[in-house]
């Protein structure tokens, strides 16, 4: 298949999550869609907000945030909270909110996953700060877990494309990672011991 030139901000499908902070002491969160696993020991991720986001200056101002995964069902309040300022509104009053271990980082108790974090790096970007938390504790509803893990069957988690800035679920899994390919990694190996 031919490949056709397409302008670069093409990007893959990404998890939807509502970050809070304590900004000004008053609990506030942020629809945010760029967001990245970074590390396992210790866990981080990271998530990019614009600089003239409400939130951002939050983040800094605490040194912790949460990450607020939500379903299919928060689609509609998930969306309100990118649309609307903190500065304007009082987006926490739209759910039951809770803490953990971490203060200055908020969770949603309606949010399927929860994950409170501390704030581990800052990257200054043009547009964006690129804030980076090691994630000290993770909060999920029982009914999505199974075997202790999260489920993604049964969570559903949002994903955002762009930009045709739509909202989708996951599809059904494909196959087993770190496990689909071994069959082949042997086969190659076969190969180049037979050489």
């Amino acid at each position: 298949m031919e490949k056709v030139r397409l302008d670069p901000n093409q990007l893959p499908p990404m998890p939807v999550a509502l970050a809070g902070t304590m900004v000004e002491g008053r609990v506030n969160f942020m629809a945010a869609g760029w967001i990245t696993r970074l590390g396992f020991k210790p866990p981080l991720i990271g998530v990019s907000i614009n600089h003239r986001q409400w939130t951002g200056s939050g983040i800094q101002e605490t040194g912790a945030f949460s990450l607020c995964f939500p379903g299919p069902a928060l689609v509609e309040k998930t969306d309100y909270c990118g649309l609307v300022s903190g500065r304007n509104a009082d987006k926490s009053a739209l759910f039951d909110v809770f803490y953990g271990e971490t203060p200055g980082a908020p969770m949603i108790r309606e949010c399927p996953l929860c994950l409170e974090m501390r704030l581990y790096q800052t990257v200054e970007l043009p547009s964006n700060r690129f804030f980076i938390g090691e994630i000290k504790a993770a909060w999920a509803d029982g009914d999505i877990l199974a075997d202790g893990q999260v489920d993604m069957e049964k969570f559903q988690p949002l994903l955002l494309t762009m930009p045709d800035n739509r909202y989708w679920t996951l599809g059904r899994p494909v196959a087993d990672a770190w496990s689909v390919g071994k069959a082949l990694k042997k086969e190659k190996h076969h190969e180049s011991v037979g050489h």
